[in-house]
């Protein structure tokens, strides 16, 4: 049920279709990254002559495209916080069009490397803007992480696929049929091509995606310079203040530092494992293949795991999986720690990601989006310019460990350093962040691998809608409901109506502070009732406890109860009796969270007589709980989890 739990996430959130037109461009622009980046390091060998030089032909057109993050990713990041997103994303796409029009044309391999260079910096302009439009473009908050988990897919998955095809197919066209003047007008072609990609990618920002430009009445105006200069000095400022921000970027530059000091020193392992030199093709093959699997794994783990926790734990196994890798003499060993390091990587990458778009107001994620860019790009960068020269630093030895003959150079030593360096970076990170559970990780960590979720058992069914009575009225009647089938039911009362007697008493009437309070009921009933019960394996019915579909309210929910969601929404669908000045109360967007989550949310139409509206409920609610009316087996306390179809 997993796999259909995703696809139904991923239905979900490809349904928005401004989100499903940003893919495109996404898709498009990475296209032509991709292709761009194969037609250039072609180009750039065949402009440069000498061996040397078209040695250097590959590394340049790397470097020239990191560079530009050392110094525009916080440029960029201002600029998508202070300007329309639309605008800044349309420019850079139209500019890094004519550059690459432009290089085939000038024909210099000057040119070459500076237009590159000058592309890489309208991506680090490019990059955030988009980063920060998708939040805005979901329905919930809840849809983040399956956008960005999508996103990636595309950007490090169809889009490599579809630009390496392409190069190859348009490569063939001259070399298997011979058909062109020269190879070097191949390439420039390609070139050209890979531009069209972006123009494309502005058409359909420019046209079909009109709600990137999303918040431009709360941004500033366009003044002088000191305002730009303010916020990017306010973006660094928060970065360095925030616990939570401070902490992911601590983890992720010992992250990245590791991910450099495995590109720079690739090579050089695999021939010390005397293995032959396809090992490296291997081991990328089988990093790539680990970082895709911890892409996929990260939404479901995050069910078991806050993403605070797990981005920590992800950058801790990553790094001792990759100083494990430095003291391997075989070359089993070695796949399986390089694959263990791809897959940690995945899933801290993407629960990076899903923390600055969830956890970070939309007024600063700009800056950073470009700041967490920035780094990625400087540690890369010196990770892997470095690398090479401390390997070189020690000379090579052979010997023999665990009675395998093995070559012991610099670098074993430099991994070593790196995978300590990166889980010492995730201890801190998970420190800095502030994770609230009061369960241990260790205890975490057995529970999520026996595939368990943030109790043991139980089952909380929450009962939404309009009119007090009513809803009170149906979720007893469930309660007696369950009892009938041999389930240890708990019920427990509307959390709303307890807030609401407070503030009365008090005299609160801000919304905000009514908000609060609600959280604060919320807390005390899930540790005080709800949790209790359903570790001791009970059915917990209660009212009012689903998702609003605010991202600010959830965010608040997710922190006062630790990520307690119901397992059932029973939703009362008559939208009549609620109180409008109450943030709490089920919002139609619950409608449209239940049509993409059927298997979590059962609605009834309210406007029928008592038990006719109860026979429905249950009928519906033994489908999921895969049971039926006619058997009278249920669940008695202690067994196992229900057996229900659940996400």
């Amino acid at each position: 049920m997993e796999a259909t739990s995703t696809s139904r996430r991923v239905r979900s959130v490809l349904a928005i279709k401004p989100f499903r037109r940003l893919l495109a461009s996404s898709y498009l622009c990475s296209v032509g990254d991709w292709l761009g980046f194969l037609a250039l390091s072609g180009l750039a060998s065949q402009l440069l002559h000498g061996y040397f030089a078209q040695n250097f032909a590959f590394a340049g057109v790397v470097l020239t495209n990191l560079a530009p993050g050392l110094i525009f990713a916080p440029i960029g990041g201002v600029l998508a916080d202070r300007f329309d997103r639309r605008t800044v994303m349309v420019v850079t796409d139209l500019v890094r069009c004519a550059l690459f029009v432009s290089i085939p044309l000038v024909g210099t391999v000057w040119w070459l490397f500076g237009a590159n260079f000058l592309v890489g910096c309208m991506a680090m302009l490019w990059v955030p803007a988009k980063d920060s439009s998708v939040p805005n473009l979901m329905r919930r908050r809840a849809q983040i992480e399956t956008a960005n988990q999508v996103g990636l897919v595309v950007t490090y998955g169809c889009a490599v696929l579809t630009g390496a095809l392409l190069y190859a197919v348009l490569s063939g066209i001259y070399t298997s049929l011979r058909v062109g003047q020269s190879p070097m007008e191949i390439s420039g072609l390609i070139v050209m091509i890979s531009g069209c990609c972006y123009a494309v990618s502005a058409i359909i920002i420019r046209t079909r995606i009109p709600e990137i430009s999303g918040r431009t009445g709360k941004r500033e105006r366009v003044g002088d310079g000191e305002g730009f200069l303010r916020m990017l000095r306010e973006g660094l400022r928060i970065a360095g203040a925030t616990p939570l921000i401070r902490g992911l970027l601590l983890g992720m530059i010992g992250a990245f530092a590791a991910a450099g000091a495995v590109i720079g020193t690739a090579r050089q392992y695999a021939q010390s494992l005397l293995s032959g030199e396809s090992v490296l093709g291997v081991l990328f093959v089988t990093l790539f293949c680990g970082l895709a699997t911890g892409m996929v794994l990260a939404p479901r783990i995050a069910h078991r795991m806050t993403h605070n926790r797990l981005f920590g734990v992800a950058i801790v196994v990553a790094g001792l999986a990759l100083a494990a890798s430095a003291i391997s003499p075989h070359l089993v060993m070695s796949l399986i720690t390089v694959y263990i390091v791809g897959a940690a990587a995945g899933i801290a990458f993407l629960t990076g990601i899903t923390i600055i778009g969830a956890q970070v107001e939309d007024e600063v994620r700009g800056r950073v989006n470009s700041v967490y860019q920035s780094l990625m790009k400087v540690m890369l960068f010196g990770s892997t310019v470095a690398s090479p020269i401390l390997v070189g630093l020690t000379q090579q030895h052979r010997i023999e460990l665990f009675g395998r003959e093995m070559i012991m150079d610099g670098t074993r030593p430099v991994l070593g350093g790196a995978g300590l360096l990166a889980a010492l970076s995730g201890v801190i990170a998970y420190r800095q962040m502030g994770d609230r559970s009061t369960e241990s990780i260790l205890a975490n960590l057995v529970r999520m691998v026996r595939g368990r979720g943030a109790r043991t058992s139980g089952l909380l069914l929450t009962v939404e809608g309009g009119g007090d009575a009513l809803v009170t009225e149906q979720a007893t009647r469930i309660a007696e409901w369950l009892r009938a089938r041999g389930m240890t039911t708990v019920f427990v009362g509307d959390h709303e109506q307890r807030a609401g007697t407070i503030a009365e008493t008090a005299q609160l009437h801000s919304p905000k502070a009514r908000a609060l309070l609600a959280a604060a009921v919320r807390a005390e009933a899930g540790d005080r009732e709800i949790r209790p019960a359903l570790q001791q394996g009970a059915a917990v019915v209660t009212v009012r406890f689903a998702e609003t579909g605010e991202r600010e309210l959830d965010a608040l929910t997710d922190w006062a109860t630790e990520r307690l969601r119901p397992d059932i929404t029973v939703l009362l669908d008559n939208a009549t009796e609620t109180d409008p000045e109450s943030p709490w109360r089920v919002s139609t967007t619950v409608a449209e969270l239940a049509a993409a989550d059927p298997d979590r949310y059962v609605v009834v139409d309210a406007d029928q007589e008592p038990d006719a509206l109860i026979a429905e409920i249950t009928g519906r609610l033994a489908a999921l709980l895969g049971t039926t009316e006619e058997d009278g087996r249920g669940r008695s306390e202690g067994s196992d989890e229900p057996d229900r179809r659940l996400g």
